[in-house]
């Protein structure tokens, strides 16, 4: 492939903001898998945020790329999935995509395509477009895909504040996690945080039902594991607290020890001994990744931790949670489903088809 940009190239990156900055272009933030894809004739080449090659677990995507994009182009998008219901995004479904077996691949493909997002534009033909300013870059962009494909879709942009308000407002009903903020004369450059990013951020109290040992030491927690009250009374595994410095992680690991259990009675290990399943436990490792540790240590879930979040991936926390306080003032049993703030659903064609 002999184009002016030449793979492995490093998306550009975001850092975060608590708010929208004025005299912006706005895009919505879509959930998926980023990608730099390149189109060489018949040749298509599609890489990920670390610039590992992903061609292969998307052949619809390679499909569309060669009927909707012009022979000889790079561009910036996002790799996503809509729900069973084409209503909003499915990020649980785009992962299941990335499976060793190319039968299962193909299979995928079928039962829930991909499609990509695409918000810049890196070289057109023999053109090395990176150096222009953003501004000239998403014109280039505009004139290049005048309306929406089957496959490759332009994501909306606007420079009007109060739009990309609304926005931020009503876009995270179709599974969309916030905005981006762009100058529009920014050139293009990898691996650099020259854009801002806004996503949702919101508090819950969860149960701490359990923590995974630090991969570096056997004295230091790696991470709390969350739990919440379900309609029914049980309580599910929603996600993790991470981000603790070393001598807070190993003065967690103390404070938990008299919480330590092995009672067979502990929710999670009841949960999937009803479900035919089993609990992984300490030291057991992922069928897919024989380096990722699945193991943890039971807790009594007894104790309560503030959380901030930015959304819900159906029943679970998208992202990593982050750390507020301990919250001796609750009751474990109070920390149920309800609480959560659940945004109203909107259409996700209606931001596709903008």
């Amino acid at each position: 492939m002999d184009l002016p940009v030449m793979p492995p190239v490093s998306p550009m990156l975001a850092s975060a903001a608590p708010d929208i900055p004025p005299g912006r272009l706005y895009e919505p933030k879509w959930d998926g898998f980023r990608a730099i894809v390149f189109r060489d004739g018949d040749e298509v080449e599609i890489g990920s945020r670390s610039s590992k090659p992903i061609t292969r677990y998307f052949p619809e995507v390679v499909a569309a790329v060669l009927a909707e994009l012009p022979e000889r182009c790079v561009v910036d998008g996002e790799i996503v999935v809509a729900s069973a219901d084409g209503a909003g995004l499915d990020f649980e479904a785009l992962l299941a995509r990335i499976h060793p077996a190319d039968s299962r691949v193909r299979l995928l493909a079928e039962q829930t395509p991909a499609r990509l997002v695409v918000f810049d534009l890196l070289a057109l033909g023999d053109e090395d477009l990176t150096s222009r300013p953003f501004g000239e870059r998403r014109s280039l962009l505009e004139a290049m895909l005048p309306g929406p494909g089957s496959g490759v879709h332009l994501t909306r942009a606007t420079a009007d504040l109060e739009e990309a308000t609304r926005w931020f407002e009503v876009f995270e009903g179709a599974g969309l996690d916030g905005l981006v903020a762009k100058r529009p004369d920014q050139p293009y450059q990898p691996g650099k945080r020259v854009m801002t990013k806004i996503k949702h951020m919101r508090t819950a109290d969860c149960v701490v039902a359990g923590y995974r040992v630090h991969k570096g030491t056997d004295d230091a927690v790696g991470s709390l594991l969350l739990g919440l009250y379900d309609d029914s009374g049980t309580l599910a595994s929603v996600g993790v607290a991470s981000s603790f410095p070393m001598a807070r992680r190993r003065e967690l690991f103390a404070e938990l020890a008299p919480l330590v259990t092995d009672d067979p009675e502990h929710p999670w290990t009841v949960a999937a001994q009803s479900a035919g399943t089993r609990t992984p436990r300490e030291g057991e490792t992922s069928r897919w990744n024989t380096g990722k540790d699945l193991g943890f240590v039971p807790l009594r879930p007894e104790r309560v931790v503030e959380v901030r979040y930015d959304h819900m991936e159906g029943p679970r926390f998208r992202h990593t949670t982050q750390f507020q306080r301990w919250r001796p003032d609750r009751e474990p049993e109070s920390c149920t489903y309800a609480q959560l703030d659940r945004p109203v659903r909107f259409d996700l064609a209606e931001v596709l088809g903008g």
